[in-house]
C-alpha cells in the first residue's frame, strides 16, 4: 500500500475519534450553547470542523492521483455518468433489499438509530448537512473504495475484495445489528468502483443517495408524515366495509 494511504487511514481514524476531546473543547466555549442539547450541537459542529480538515488533508495526499487525469482501465467519461446515476438506484435497491432480509429473517427492525441521530443533530447543526450528504460520502468512498478495496482487488478476486472492505465500511458506522444493510451498500459501490475505475463513480451515487435520504427525513419528514396519516385514515375507511 502506498505511503500516503497510510496517511489518509490514519487521519480517518483520528477523526472519528477526535469528538472525544473536540466536543468538550468546544463546550469550554459555550458553542452550542446551554440548552439540554448543547452536547449533541457541539458534536455536529466538531464533525463538520474535523470532516473539513480531514478531507483538505486528503485531498492534499491524493493530489498527485489527482492530476493523473488519463488513467488504463477508465470506462469513457460518458458510460462512467451512466452508472453514477445508475448507481444511486442500485444502492437504493440493494439496501432496500438489505433492509427486508434484516426484517424477515433477523427481526431486525426497519430504521437506524444512527441516522435518527444523525438527522436530530442537523436540526440543531445544519451545516451538518454538508457532512452527511458531501464530506462523509467522498472520505468514505476513498477510504473504503479506492485505498482498502482498491489495494485488495489488485491481489485477490472481487467477493473477497468487496466482502472485507464492505465489512469494515459497515463496522465503522457502529450498528452492528444493520451490518447486513451497510455491507449491501458498500458491495455496490465498489462494484461501481471495479466497473468503471474511476472512484468519482461511486462518491456520486453515494452522495445522492445520503442527500436524498437527509432530505427525505428532514426537509419532506412533515410531508411523508401527512401522507402516511392520509394513508392509514383510508385503511381504516376501506377497512370498515
Amino acid at each position: 500500500m502506498k505511503r500516503q494511504y497510510w496517511y489518509i487511514i490514519i487521519a480517518y481514524i483520528i477523526m472519528q475519534l477526535s469528538g472525544i476531546l473536540g466536543v468538550p473543547l468546544l463546550r469550554l466555549f459555550d458553542i452550542g450553547g446551554q440548552s439540554s442539547t448543547a452536547t449533541e450541537a457541539a458534536s455536529g459542529y466538531w464533525a463538520v470542523i474535523s470532516f473539513t480538515l480531514t478531507l483538505f488533508l486528503v485531498l492534499f495526499w491524493l493530489r498527485d492521483e489527482i492530476k493523473q487525469r488519463h488513467m488504463r482501465n477508465h470506462a469513457p467519461l460518458f458510460i462512467a455518468w451512466m452508472w453514477a446515476i445508475g448507481g444511486f438506484f442500485l444502492a437504493l435497491i440493494a439496501q432496500g433489499i438489505a433492509a427486508n432480509i434484516e426484517w424477515r429473517i433477523f427481526g431486525v427492525e426497519m430504521g437506524s438509530e444512527n441516522t435518527k441521530r444523525i438527522v436530530d443533530i442537523i436540526r440543531l447543526t445544519p451545516a451538518l448537512v454538508i457532512v452527511t450528504s458531501v464530506i462523509g460520502p467522498i472520505l468514505e468512498e476513498i477510504i473504503f473504495r479506492k485505498i482498502i478495496f482498491g489495494t485488495l482487488y489488485q491481489k485477490y478476486n472481487f467477493f473477497i475484495a468487496a466482502t472485507i472492505s464492505s465489512v469494515l465500511f459497515a463496522a465503522v458506522h457502529m450498528e452492528l445489528e444493520h451490518l447486513l444493510l451497510y455491507s449491501a451498500m458498500g458491495v455496490t459501490f465498489a462494484f461501481l468502483y471495479a466497473k468503471t475505475n474511476r472512484i468519482f463513480v461511486p462518491i456520486f451515487a453515494h452522495v445522492t443517495m445520503n442527500t436524498f435520504v437527509v432530505a427525505m427525513q428532514t426537509i419532506f419528514a412533515d410531508h411523508i408524515e401527512q401522507i402516511m396519516r392520509h394513508a392509514e385514515k383510508v385503511q381504516v375507511i376501506f377497512g370498515g366495509f
